[in-house]
């Protein structure tokens, strides 16, 4: 039986949680960072995750991240997938704005993206060949994050997060009801009550 003090934890996470905000990992190799990305979800209320496994070995992300994570999977939604184009129809079907992120590309800075529309899926890429072609084609748009150094690129966590802290801070500057409804956010109440 969870304590008053954790159930209290858990109400105030669930309420900060962000609604129509979903991240796309394509093709990630090393878990690390994949559990990196988790903690990052976790940290700025993004609750639901998308993987997609086609060319990489599918992995459980229940089962874990308890080092790197900080068993952040614990508390997030996943759906996995077996090729990017399923994924992208299901978010697609549920009116979702596709935005790739890609290093090397004559998209817009995240800093000068629209990242506050009701329902955006951020898709994030393989560590070493970025996003897929289909990926990027069926994007509504691409996103970069301005770097200045000899490496011209971030570590994909890193990206990851840095793209969810400029989408979490557009959003509650829009003062748009980003959050969930109370309904949803009393489901996930519940769900976390009962594996705690």
């Amino acid at each position: 039986m969870p304590t008053a003090r954790r159930r209290d934890r858990i109400r105030t996470v669930a309420a900060a949680r962000q609604a129509g905000l979903v991240v796309v990992l394509e093709d990630i190799h090393d878990l690390h960072n994949a559990e990196a990305v988790f903690r990052s979800c976790d940290a700025f209320g993004v609750q639901d995750v998308h993987l997609v496994f086609e060319h990489e070995a599918p992995f459980d992300p229940r089962r874990v991240g308890k080092v790197t994570s900080a068993s952040a999977n614990k508390w997030l939604t996943f759906r996995t997938y077996r090729s990017i184009e399923d994924c992208l129809t299901t978010l697609r079907r549920s009116d979702y704005v596709l935005m790739a992120t890609a290093p090397n590309h004559e998209g817009s800075s995240v800093a000068d993206a629209n990242l506050t529309v009701p329902k955006l899926a951020l898709l994030f890429g393989n560590e070493h060949r970025g996003l897929s072609d289909v990926a990027l084609a069926a994007a509504d748009s691409v996103i970069r994050i301005a770097t200045v150094g000899m490496v011209p690129s971030l570590n994909l966590s890193v990206a990851a997060a840095v793209c969810l802290y400029e989408v979490t801070r557009q959003r509650s500057a829009a003062k748009g009801g980003h959050l969930l409804p109370a309904d949803a956010r009393e489901e996930l109440v519940v769900k976390w009550l009962d594996c705690t």
